[in-house]
């Protein structure tokens, strides 16, 4: 059966000068903002965090495919020359549909490291935490499919924490205690590696290290996405000249005093944040 697909007609060419588009559906893909920065420190950003909608994690596959579709036309329209999926929920259930409704832009999604978990366990069991739709997404098997027969696999949905680093509040006592209770089966199953599979965990990682100690290695994918993003650009010819002047410049969906807050104390970011509205399934730029 054959299927049609919606192709978007994009017709401004990439350019080496433009900027690496990144989303999440809060500020999660900070996390992976901050490795794109530190790596490729010439490069320009642009940011979108959907906190209309955060988190995509308890929400259907087509509601995330539609936010991501919207997001994608936006960050293009503002010349994005590459787009960072930076949420593991939207790159399951988009980044297939993305790269099919925009072939003329490249794409890099997250993917939980299932392969390098595996191939670095000494204990033979390693854990991945992560949202439903994550788990319930076809990336996820085939990841477990190719990497994760010859280890013991274990995996823990731990509600709440997106909403808690939301929040800013990632060293309250409610945070440590929703940890505590997402991470204690996995330490009595002797998990050795814990695959961080949601980009909000990074900014969890001193107080999993306090819960976890040290026989537990947390594994983050956000350096192997910033890795790829600047082999994808390379070959492309899209990489910025290296007297290029790095500009960024953040969305949100929510409010722009909230981001810029939690902006300030996650990844020390100063730069401008603007509000973008939801008007249907496409998004608009509101800089009152």
């Amino acid at each position: 059966m054959l299927t049609a697909v919606m192709t978007e007609v994009l017709a401004d060419p990439l350019r080496p000068t433009g900027p690496i588009g990144v989303f999440d559906s809060g500020v999660g893909g900070l996390s992976v903002w901050r490795e794109l920065v530190r790596q490729l420190p010439h490069e320009s950003t642009l940011y979108v965090a959907d906190q209309a909608h955060v988190p995509y994690g308890t929400r259907s596959l087509a509601e995330v495919r539609d936010y991501a579709k919207g997001i994608a036309r936006f960050l293009r329209a503002r010349g994005a020359k590459i787009i960072v999926i930076a949420c593991n929920t939207a790159s399951g259930a988009a980044l297939r549909t993305l790269r099919e409704a925009f072939p003329e832009i490249p794409f890099v999604g997250m993917e939980p490291a299932v392969k390098p978990a595996a191939e670095r366990t000494r204990s033979g069991v390693i854990a991945v935490i992560a949202t439903p739709a994550t788990f319930q997404g076809e990336l996820f098997h085939s990841l477990v499919e190719r990497f994760a027969t010859n280890v013991r696999l274990e995996t823990q949905i731990c509600p709440g924490l997106v909403e808690q680093v939301e929040r800013g509040e990632w060293d309250a006592p409610e945070t440590e205690a929703r940890l505590r209770e997402c991470l204690t089966p996995l330490l009595h199953a002797g998990a050795d590696q814990l695959v961080l599979g949601c980009t909000h965990y990074p900014f969890l990682a001193e107080a999993i290290a306090r819960i976890a100690g040290p026989e537990i290695a947390l594994v983050d994918p956000a350096p192997a996405v910033a890795r790829q993003t600047a082999r994808v650009l390379e070959q492309l010819g899209l990489t910025a000249p290296a007297s290029a002047t790095a500009r960024h410049l953040f969305y949100t969906t929510g409010t722009p005093e909230t981001l810029r807050i939690l902006a300030r104390r996650l990844v020390a970011f100063e730069g401008p944040v603007l509000q973008a509205t939801w008007q249907g399934n496409d998004l608009s730029e509101n800089n009152v």
